[in-house]
């Protein structure tokens, strides 16, 4: 047999690669194992490399609020301050937002202030998000992040800070989330773990020195 005769042979398609699954149930079983193992491992990789103050006094700072008002941290002496951290665009704020508006509205006759600090976002839409969600409480913005980066050294938002009547952080967490939510830990707290930290702090300062 010449060349000639065997180049069909050489051309057959047996060769040909089988055609191509789609990904099985295993595969996407070990992919989603993978995902929430890297999850783990950013959360981890948060905590270690936090440098956000958590203890201390508390980095002092003015805003002026979206009412056109100042509000200045020193001056809330006394007074036991929650401090957040926030942008319109963040989908963790919306859901932490009413939670927050009902703790000031339980506490702010009893000496507790929350105030919003709007991070990197539009004032326009800042204000949008405020009366969407009926916020009362003090916010103002971040302007140029000075606040944000340089002093309290957020590495995202939401964050927030819970701030003695001495001016000294007492706590520190990323997202505040409702009592049916998953546990507490450093980085997500339950709104009834914040209303304890706020009521120990109240006893606190009620206490004869």
């Amino acid at each position: 047999m010449n060349d000639s005769e065997r180049l069909p042979d050489l051309l057959a398609p047996e060769d040909e690669p089988a055609p191509t699954r789609g990904l099985s149930i295993g595969s996407w079983v070990l992919i989603g194992g993978v995902a929430v193992f890297a999850l783990v491992i950013l959360v981890a990789l948060l905590r270690q490399s936090q440098t956000q103050p958590t203890s201390g006094q508390a980095p002092d700072f003015t805003i002026t609020t979206f009412d056109g008002a100042p509000f200045n941290l020193a001056a809330q002496r006394g007074n036991v301050v929650v401090v957040n951290f926030w942008a319109s665009w963040c989908a963790p704020c919306r859901d932490e937002a009413p939670l927050l508006e009902q703790l000031w509205q339980d506490y702010r006759d009893r000496g507790v202030v929350v105030v919003g600090v709007a991070y990197s976002d539009v004032d326009s839409n800042s204000q949008a998000f405020i009366r969407e969600f009926g916020i009362t409480y003090p916010n103002g913005p971040d302007t140029g992040t000075r606040i944000s980066k340089n002093d309290y050294h957020i590495i995202g938002v939401p964050e927030t800070f819970i701030i003695d009547q001495q001016g000294n952080i007492r706590r520190f967490f990323f997202q505040v989330l409702p009592d049916t939510g998953r546990g507490d830990d450093d980085l997500f707290v339950r709104i009834g773990s914040v209303r304890a930290t706020i009521d120990a702090l109240l006893a606190e300062g009620e206490t004869p020195s």
